[in-house]
């Protein structure tokens, strides 16, 4: 069986799921059949909900708190590589003065 394309969702789509998941008068399998979901993506997305509500365990990040890790990861790896830049043209400019 052929995998099936990986399709993007919109943060508007997601919550609307979430949305109809927890209305509770349909299971979240007959949710997401309805909807062309994987049980698996609708019950991720009904726990990323709860965790940006509040409601989610101690010590779980949000999602802007994601994001957020996410960019600072990014600049830290950025930061490294001029640190390392800067430490080899030190050396460079240390052995061409002697």
């Amino acid at each position: 069986m052929a995998r099936r394309k990986r399709r993007a969702f919109t943060p508007e789509s997601k919550a609307d799921a979430v949305r109809l998941a927890k209305a509770g008068d349909r299971s979240i399998g007959q949710v997401a059949k309805a909807l062309d979901l994987t049980e698996t993506a609708l019950r991720d997305w009904i726990k990323r909900a709860n965790i940006d509500a509040g409601h989610g365990p101690s010590g779980a990040l949000t999602t802007p708190e994601r994001e957020e890790l996410q960019r600072l990861r990014r600049d830290v790896k950025r930061l490294e590589m001029d640190r390392d830049i800067l430490k080899k043209a030190a050396v460079f400019f240390a052995k061409e003065s002697e």
